[in-house]
């Protein structure tokens, strides 16, 4: 596939190509004009003068002599006026041409180096930390509102605009590992690497820009807002009964186990009820606008209801989804602590032959990991994601011991162990990131989205699964850091629930409007303050 960076090239190479073609011609078209005016003239007067009439010719040198003959060559001033403009011509075109070099060099960038006028590396650095973040948020809204329009109109409708956001998705991502490869290796080629950072996100952008006014016409909330109304009412009255069943299995979960374990998902309730307050009232804001005739205010109030009862969805959802791989990990944990305990004993006769090499070491690693675990679970209330990824840990250390490693199906059995506490932290890494996007800075994004890839390859290794793992729980500390360096967006005095769809993204700014489908350009279309 040919990289943003290598079609804008092509595409600069043939604008300087078709510029200089034309500068050719037209230089070639005033130096024949010129070569042939002084045959024209020549042969215009040679024709005038051929006559045999005496007294023409008479009359003629009487003018030369009352004029003044300038020589004998019979040039007179007025020849001289077209090669002067063509020399002038010539000249110009000379200047303009210089003036585009000049200036094409002030401010061209270049891989390997900084020229005169161009961003320095750290300029880039913080201009692709913030291009990211926003790119981002872009494709998370763009998500949020193509499934609204998805469920209004099924899927071929929406076809072109799924496609545009496959695309938007696809280049971020490549933006993100390259990020990723710069927080962590920091190579010598680091300004290339910038640069198609900042490619590739705007790239991106570019193509959900393109797909805004398509979309528009397809949702048509500023002409049809009532049916997408009908179905945001619906979606909110159903989210108002799941909420408090949330509740409750939060709390069955606090009482079940460990309180690490449901310790990601501590706030969702709370933030899901603040969530359904702000759509109520925008529901009712959207409904008196629509009564009215106010089509505009009520297309802006209903995307901000639609996107507060999407984060709802998603934290509720949150809830209910942990609760299952925590009854998932009961099931799985002990069939896993005693397939690791006989790869451990398979280990210690090893042990006895092979004597020393890394086999020692990992042995005793596995031993204090399973030992532990047996403790916890002994104990009370315990977290089995939290043990499971113990004991999955435990047999890719065995796994890694020896030179032919473990059997294939055991691999596969530690495999699956290792994904579901990997893909439960990832699943409520992203469900954090969404809900609060607008704190979330680059570097959590960039962790987050490296674990994805890392997840969503056709076959991931044991290693791959558990840097993943690593990543992801690294992503979830840093943004928290970032939420909690963020502070309150509004001040709570900007109306119910305006902090929690600030800080989701879901309002741009401090009263703002809705963030709708689209990249930088035209995602704040509906942005205005609804007076």
């Amino acid at each position: 596939m040919t990289s943003p960076q290598s079609r804008n090239r092509s595409r600069r190479a043939a604008s300087h190509i078709a510029v200089r073609v034309a500068h050719a011609v037209l230089g070639g078209l005033v130096a024949v004009g010129w070569l042939v005016l002084p045959l024209a003239t020549v042969g215009a007067r040679d024709a005038a003068t051929v006559t045999p009439s005496v007294r023409v010719a008479d009359k003629m040198g009487a003018a030369q002599e009352a004029e003044g003959a300038p020589g004998q060559d019979g040039t007179t001033t007025g020849d001289l006026v077209l090669p002067l403009v063509a020399v002038g011509a010539a000249a110009a075109l000379a200047a303009y041409g210089y003036a585009r070099r000049q200036r094409r060099a002030r401010t061209r960038t270049t891989p390997g180096g900084a020229p005169h006028g161009a961003a320095s590396v750290h300029e880039l650095d913080v201009q692709t930390r913030q291009l990211l973040v926003d790119t981002d948020d872009c494709v998370r809204t763009s998500a949020e509102e193509l499934g609204c329009a998805t469920a209004q109109f099924g899927d071929e409708p929406v076809k072109p605009y799924a496609e545009a956001l496959a695309y938007a998705k696809s280049e971020l991502a490549a933006a993100f590992r390259l990020r990723q490869r710069l927080d962590g290796a920091a190579p010598q080629d680091g300004r290339s690497m910038l640069e198609e950072i900042v490619l590739r996100c705007t790239e991106a952008g570019r193509r959900l820009d393109s797909e805004a006014a398509g979309f528009d016409l397809l949702r048509a909330l500023e002409r049809n807002a009532a049916a997408p109304l009908e179905r945001a009412e619906t979606r909110f009255r159903e989210l108002a009964t799941r909420t408090p069943a949330a509740q409750t299995t939060l709390g069955d979960l606090h009482k079940r186990y460990a309180p690490s374990a449901s310790l990601p998902v501590a706030g969702h309730v709370e933030q899901a009820k603040d969530r359904l307050v702000f759509a109520t009232v925008h529901l009712n804001q959207a409904r008196q606008s629509l009564d009215r005739g106010d089509s505009g205010k009520a297309a802006a109030y209903l995307r901000a209801a639609e996107g507060a009862v999407d984060q709802a969805a998603a934290l509720v959802d949150g809830v209910e989804r942990l609760a299952a791989e925590l009854a998932s990990a009961t099931e799985q944990l002990p069939a896993a602590l005693a397939g690791v305990e006989g790869d451990l004993t398979e280990a210690r006769g090893l042990l006895a032959t092979a004597g020393a090499g890394r086999l020692p070491g990992r042995v005793a690693h596995a031993e204090s990991l399973l030992a532990h675990v047996r403790r916890e679970t002994a104990a009370g209330p315990y977290d089995p994601l939290d043990a499971l990824r113990r004991i999955a840990e435990a047999g890719t250390t065995l796994a890694e011991a020896g030179d032919g490693g473990l059997p294939d199906e055991r691999v596969r059995a530690l495999l699956g162990h290792f994904l579901l506490p990997a893909s439960s932290a990832a699943a409520v890494a992203a469900d954090f990131v969404t809900t609060h996007r607008a704190a979330v800075g680059c570097e959590a994004r960039t962790r987050q989205a490296e674990a994805e890839h890392l997840l969503a390859g056709p076959s991931p290794g044991l290693s791959e699964v558990q840097r993943a793992d690593d990543l992801i729980r690294r992503a979830r500390e840093l943004a928290e850091r970032d939420v909690r360096a963020y502070g309150n967006p509004s001040g709570g005095d900007e109306g119910v629930g305006v902090g929690g769809a600030v800080l989701g993204g879901i309002l741009l700014g401090h009263g703002g409007g809705p963030a709708s489908f689209g990249g930088p350009r035209t995602r704040a279309r509906r942005a205005t303050p609804a007076a």
